[in-house]
């Protein structure tokens, strides 16, 4: 499923095409997706201005001139592919769920095979509260995220801190891969039970939480499976994996020694260091 470094890239690909632009017309073609689509929603979105796009955790949010909302979560297989004006338009596939066409010409297709993402009208007073947002923690590449949230969000917990970090009421947006990341760059194990992790190791992994996303989403996202930017391109971060997916390779860092190892935590692979991290 994508995670936050692939939901900014596609939000930030999609910005240019449709921030400030009206949409001359959307179509939904599915009454559900992974809920119901709102039985008018191409009607509420037709000839309608969007104001902003944002991320928020693992959402995508597209805010109207009218204070409409569209909460946006691409699920296990949604893509979201932008044909300019002028180029060539393929006929609409099974899996071509939502279409937007704007007043320049220029064409969105939100294509989901398993069906798994979703589409949520609200509207700006209440987005907020809404159930899929309200109890999200703060946003790893904000200010609201540092040493003293995350120690508070710790100390307390018994869980192992690779639950805890997947937490997202705990911090926004964090995923399986990243976490794995991040852990074996600040050589904590995955298993190690939250309240036992040192003000030193907190104090190194929040910036090293931001630097792991942030080369991310520089580098496009990671592509494993499904997931593709909106121009159709791929994701390379996973080139630079240093852990996740390695089983049984040789650790990367200098004079370890170590191989990477695997175990299953809360039914997700935790791939780590059987040296360097503890």
């Amino acid at each position: 499923m994508p995670e936050l470094p692939e939901v900014e890239t596609v939000m930030r690909g999609l910005k240019p095409v449709l921030e400030g632009v009206t949409i001359r017309k959307a179509q939904a073609f599915a009454p559900k997706l992974r809920v119901p689509i709102d039985e008018n929603f191409g009607e509420r979105l037709s000839g309608n201005q969007i104001e902003r796009l944002e991320r928020r955790s693992k959402y995508i949010l597209i805010t109207f001139a009218d204070g409409l909302v569209a909460i946006m979560h691409l699920g296990m297989s949604g893509r979201m592919t932008i044909f300019k004006n002028g180029s060539d338009i393929p006929e609409r596939g099974k899996h071509d769920h939502i279409l937007i066409e704007t007043e320049r010409g220029d064409l969105v297709i939100y294509n989901d095979p398993r069906r798994f993402g979703m589409w949520v009208l609200t509207d700006t007073e209440a987005v907020n509260d809404h159930a899929l947002i309200k109890d999200i923690g703060p946003e790893p590449l904000g200010n609201a995220f540092h040493e003293g949230v995350l120690k508070a969000g710790l100390s307390k917990r018994k869980s192992p801190i690779k639950t805890a970090l997947l937490d997202q009421k705990l911090v926004a947006g964090l995923g399986n891969i990243y976490v794995c990341e991040a852990l074996w760059r600040t050589g904590i194990h995955p298993a190690r039970l939250s309240n036992t992790i040192t003000d030193s190791e907190i104090e190194a992994l929040v910036p090293t939480i931001r630097d792991v996303l942030t080369s991310a989403i520089e580098a496009g996202g990671s592509t494993l499976k499904d997931y593709a930017q909106v121009d159709g391109e791929l994701g390379y971060f996973q080139h630079s994996f240093k852990a996740y997916g390695r089983e049984g390779e040789a650790c990367l860092k200098q004079e370890c020694g170590g191989v990477i190892d695997r175990i299953v935590q809360s039914n997700r692979s935790s791939f780590y260091c059987n040296c360097c991290q503890t």
